[in-house]
């Protein structure tokens, strides 16, 4: 078969291919053009979850009949001045996006300058149908009719409407997002779907469009690192989500989804979060334009950075910083399921008609100077339960104020576990492992960087035995693993002699390290795995090491316990990622009271 040139309609439907994937797709290129228009307030609607119509509106610079025409040709574009691809600042600039979706829908288009005449354009897969004048304010509006109606092999691999419609509305989310100095709005059959105003501030549009709680539950991110800048909001640990739909990453001011940002976010929180979480950040990362290339993917979700290295660490680097000021910040409020779990419960039996006072206290358990004091044993008569006892401590000290800690002063013990505390806003309570188990971890850290590691040398050196590659790759690498204080020599062909370990793992499982250790060399050919093992063993050596639950604490031991969290970093959650403690606000005691 001899080569041929493509004709016309058949190259933009190829092109439909790669940017026009599904109607979410579509609908991402008009907004992106509506912005690069110099929009103030952007509305969309959209039918059947864009698949049969999507519509929107801006009050941008509009379109002359000319450049309508262009417009819909082919790599035509007003966002490239002159050639230099790697200088654009514009979200659109490959001019694909009109033709490609004129190809497989009906597009009509409607665009008026300011102080000029409008003008409107049909294009119907591909063919101009009509054209002409038309009153409409100034500014432009596309209308998107039947995608891929006439190409049922693209149409059948759409999803249902509902799912599309979830997409869309994602995308219009993390442009809005990205602008919160436009006024966004959007319906999805007749019902408003999504509207936020212009001029907010970038945390304001963030917890509009994601959470409203985040505001109270985020911190800051304000970094510089030769030359880049990073900035946005992140989630405390505790404030997380299931799924990582709630992680946006933007590249000077462009949505993108990115593997090496999404795991630097999942470096920077590292063992804060337990597996199965995700957490809730807005980063906006600013980059000069000739340090990354934006012209990797049709649809431009994806970047290409000069120096991902640097990428990554000013991410991890931010992050970890502003996490790190945030202290002992947790979730400020319970679930809303489990306050709602608070219940008024009757009484166990009506009160005995004309049981007088002494009765009373003395079927409650209470000491009276002429009741004698029941035995543990033995049961009591009556319709009565006794009340759970409590422990009580003599107040040799004054109690101190509230005023003075965040996290107030503790008033008891529940079920030898949970710590509870007052403070000068509400009610606190603390999960006493939890909260030992991260301050054990915070303390082992803190003298990991302050003195190096700490070896200790075994009684008995320890013989590993091993396959010859595994020895030698070792034996090679023996030198940087004493830095890490792990000591080791060759004995024999196949096997390892363990002189040294560090101190930190302290009675831990050496030929399973050392096995590991050797199997990460052959994988990556790279020593810092040792040091990933040493902050694991860490936290579970903080686990097996902390205070655990069930043990009985003084009430100077829990306040000695309040005041160190208050100065720990991350000490708002467990080395799994769980809360450490949680606060029930005075404003949700009255709530429980029926005082509100």
């Amino acid at each position: 078969m001899s080569i041929r040139r493509l004709p016309e309609h058949l190259v933009n439907r190829i092109a439909a291919g790669e940017v026009v994937e599904r109607p979410a797709s579509a609908l991402k290129e008009l907004v992106e053009n509506a912005i690069d228009a110099g929009a103030a307030r952007i509305a969309v609607r959209i039918a059947g979850g864009g698949i049969d119509l999507i519509e929107v509106t801006d009050d941008g610079c509009g379109m002359t009949p000319s450049d309508m025409a262009l417009a819909l040709e082919r790599h035509a574009t007003s966002k490239l001045p002159d050639e230099r691809i790697e200088a654009v600042e514009t979200l659109g600039f490959r001019g694909e996006a009109l033709p490609s979706i004129a190809s497989v829908a009906r597009l009509t288009m409607e665009s008026r300058p300011r102080g000029s005449v409008g003008w409107m354009r049909t294009v119907d897969n591909g063919r101009v149908e009509a054209e002409g004048p038309a009153a409409v304010p100034p500014g432009t509006r596309i209308r998107v009719e039947g995608l891929f109606a006439r190409v049922p092999a693209r149409r059948k691999f759409l999803r249902t409407p509902r799912s599309e419609f979830a997409a869309c509305l994602d995308a219009v989310r993390r442009l809005a997002m990205a602008r919160p100095d436009i006024a966004f709005s959007m319906e999805h059959d007749g019902r408003r779907a999504l509207s936020v105003q212009g001029g907010e501030t970038q945390p304001e549009r963030v917890a509009g469009l994601v959470d409203r709680a985040l505001a109270d539950n985020s911190v800051a991110i304000d970094y510089v690192r030769e030359g880049l800048r990073l900035g946005g909001v992140a989630g405390l640990p505790t404030f997380n989500r299931g799924i990582a739909d709630h992680q946006y990453l933007f590249v000077n001011g462009r949505p993108v989804k990115d593997r090496l940002l999404a795991g630097a976010v999942r470096g920077a929180y590292g063992e804060m979060l337990a597996r199965d979480r995700h957490a809730v950040v807005a980063l906006f990362l600013e980059v000069p334009p000739d340090q990354i290339d934006v012209n990797v993917h049709p649809a431009k979700t994806e970047v290409r950075f000069r120096d991902p290295a640097l990428a990554r660490g000013l991410i991890v680097g931010g992050l970890r910083r502003s996490l790190d000021a945030a202290g002992h910040r947790s979730v400020q409020r319970p679930q809303a399921d489990a306050l709602a779990a608070w219940q008024q419960e009757p009484m166990a039996a009506p009160q005995p008609h004309g049981m007088p006072a002494d009765a009373l206290f003395a079927a409650a358990g209470a000491r009276t100077p002429y009741a004698p004091v029941p035995s543990f044993h033995e049961p009591r008569a009556g319709f009565f339960t006794p009340p759970p006892q409590a422990r009580a401590e003599v107040a040799e000290a004054p109690v101190p104020a509230t005023t003075s800690h965040p996290l107030g002063v503790a008033r008891g013990q529940v079920a030898q576990t949970y710590i509870v505390a007052e403070a000068e806003d509400g009610l606190v309570l603390v999960d006493q492992h939890a909260a030992h188990e991260r301050l054990v971890l915070e303390r082992m850290r803190r003298a990991l960087a302050e003195g190096g590691v700490a070896t200790q040398a075994l009684l008995l050196p320890e013989v590993v035995e091993l396959d010859e590659p595994a020895c030698d790759r070792l034996e090679e690498r023996s030198a940087e693993l004493a830095e890490f204080g792990l000591e080791l020599e060759r004995f024999g062909p196949r096997a390892m002699l363990v002189r040294a370990t560090p101190a930190l793992l302290g009675k831990s499982d050496i030929a399973g390290l050392v096995t590991d250790l050797a199997d990460e060399l052959a994988a990556h050919d790279t020593a810092f795995s040792l040091r990933e093992r040493l902050d694991h063993v860490a936290a579970t050596m903080a686990c097996h090491g902390s205070v655990r639950a069930g043990r009985v604490l003084s009430v100077a031991e829990m306040n000695a316990l309040l005041r160190e969290m208050e100065v720990t970093p991350h000490s708002g959650q467990c080395n799994h990622g769980r809360p450490t403690w949680v606060k029930l606000s005075m404003a949700d005691v009255e709530k429980l009271f029926g005082r509100k």
